[in-house]
């Protein structure tokens, strides 16, 4: 299990990868539902809580699946093997999630976590045995890191609940700090190509999400005929929003970006942040489909900022990670200025998501006017 070429041309995503990606749409649906569930019921800190942690285990042991598959991805049988093993352990981790929310009992979903993060440890002692000098150093400060945060988590099971919210952060932080560790002196090979298009893979899986609440939205208006009316702009501000972040998101390339490992770590670490406020979408349109159909216990006022949080959240760290890099004048603050007024929107109580939908689809035609400007001018 030698490295591959960063400079390999045509570079993309194996099936392997496109069907692990598309099992962890379970535990992002997962995720996404019980947020949307405590968000209803008024219980923002629960919610948010277990959102995140579920949200970070997800993603985490996404991208360190991604990065080193970027790297080393020899497609073999062992290869394979480990991988389906990684994805049963994210199908476990979808399964405890309800209980994670519910009660904070983090067992389940922490044997799943724990099955995905060895097996990853398996590879990384594949590619350490089979490297040698800096590489195979690098290889083996990865699968002790990983190691050591593993047996952490096992003993976070035996924290108190009153505990958790002290000691979770530091179990998180230790997991961040292994690929810095891990690669100070000596560089994985990931390929930049391939990064990108694995990670606009992913925002596209979540951003599905967020389509599938729309696509709800709409189906609740036609069975629900007395909420037709409120439903219906739901829908269609649900679809504005989706529609805008995928084209906002892919408006230029980004590979670029990724020139050294620290920009590519505060990129990679940075998206937490956009995936997790682009799945937050959905949860927020299904928060707002309750509220119109009278069954959320929250009033206008929360129920919008369900779905406008999120999405502002999504304009500025894309331009934060994307568009400040390549925009120039006004485009630099088309996004900042887009996500204050998706905020603004919240206000509209009711009415905020078609607001919300109508600002992002404004900024993508104001963009586009910028960019043919630009065009024209140089």
């Amino acid at each position: 299990m030698t490295a591959r070429s960063k400079h390999e041309s045509h570079r993309v995503a194996t099936p392997l990868e496109l069907f692990f990606d598309l099992c962890f749409v379970v535990a992002v649906a997962q995720a996404g539902k019980q947020l949307a569930h405590d968000l209803a019921e008024g219980h923002l800190g629960e919610g948010l809580f277990g959102y995140a942690l579920a949200f970070f285990a997800i993603w985490w042991a996404w991208m360190n699946f991604s990065w080193f598959a970027s790297a080393y991805d020899v497609d073999d049988v062992p290869y394979r093997l480990l991988t389906l093993v990684q994805i049963t352990g994210v199908l476990i981790l979808a399964a405890g999630v309800p209980r994670m929310f519910d009660s904070r009992d983090l067992t389940l979903s922490v044997t799943g976590y724990v099955v995905m993060r060895l097996a990853m440890v398996t590879q990384w002692l594949r590619a350490a045995a089979a490297e040698s000098g800096g590489a195979r150093q690098m290889a083996l400060r990865y699968a002790i890191g990983i190691t050591i945060c593993q047996l952490g988590w096992g003993l976070v099971l035996l924290v108190p609940d009153d505990r958790l919210g002290w000691v979770l952060p530091l179990g998180i932080l230790a997991e961040l700090s292994v690929p810095v560790v891990a690669e100070w002196h000596t560089q994985s090979a990931w390929h930049p190509h391939h990064i990108a298009e694995r990670y606009g893979l992913f925002t596209i899986i979540v951003l599905g999400e967020s389509v599938a609440a729309a696509t709800i939205a709409m189906q609740t208006a036609i069975d629900e005929r007395e909420a037709l009316d409120e439903l219906i702009p739901v829908a269609a501000g649900g679809i504005l929003i989706c529609f805008a972040a995928w084209w906002i998101y892919f408006a230029r390339p980004v590979h670029h970006v990724l020139t050294s490992n620290r920009n590519a770590f505060l990129w990679g670490y940075g998206h937490y942040l956009v995936l997790g406020s682009a799945a937050a979408i959905g949860a927020g349109l299904e928060v707002v489909i309750e509220y119109d159909i009278h069954e959320a216990h929250i009033s206008a006022v929360p129920a919008a900022a369900a779905v406008t949080v999120p999405t502002a959240l999504f304009l500025l760290t894309v331009w934060a990670l994307h568009s400040r890099h390549v925009k120039s004048g006004l485009g630099q603050v088309l996004l900042p200025a887009a996500s204050v007024a998706v905020l603004a929107c919240t206000f509209l109580g009711q009415h905020g998501t078609l607001a919300a939908g109508l600002v992002c689809a404004l900024t993508v035609a104001l963009g586009l006017t910028l960019a043919s400007h630009e065009t024209r001018s140089g």
